[in-house]
């Protein structure tokens, strides 16, 4: 699944683009939540359907420049899953 991203923050890069800033949680397009599920209107984050998630992560991303914390929970949910992995193998200790 492909996640965007929504920001407490936004900034402009040189190319006059939003990017996001501050704390970023991953989103679904299309939905009102965070994965993590925060209400995205109650908790008056921005919208970034522009920006993929992988591209806020400090460690990966190219539009990481502003973001000051990447939500737990989101980036849990969002990590990308082995290929060979089954839903029950990480709560019952297996290892592939």
């Amino acid at each position: 699944m492909s996640y965007a991203v929504a920001a407490s923050s936004t900034w402009t890069d040189p190319d006059g683009i939003r990017r996001p800033a501050g704390e970023v949680h991953a989103w679904v397009p299309g939905t009102n939540q965070t994965v993590c599920g925060l209400a995205l209107s109650r908790s008056q984050l921005g919208r970034h359907p522009h920006v993929d998630w992988a591209d806020v992560l400090p460690e990966s991303g190219r539009h990481a420049d502003e973001v000051r914390r990447v939500c737990p929970r989101c980036r849990a949910a969002a990590r990308p899953r082995s290929r060979g992995a089954r839903a029950g193998d990480r709560r019952r200790g297996h290892r592939p």
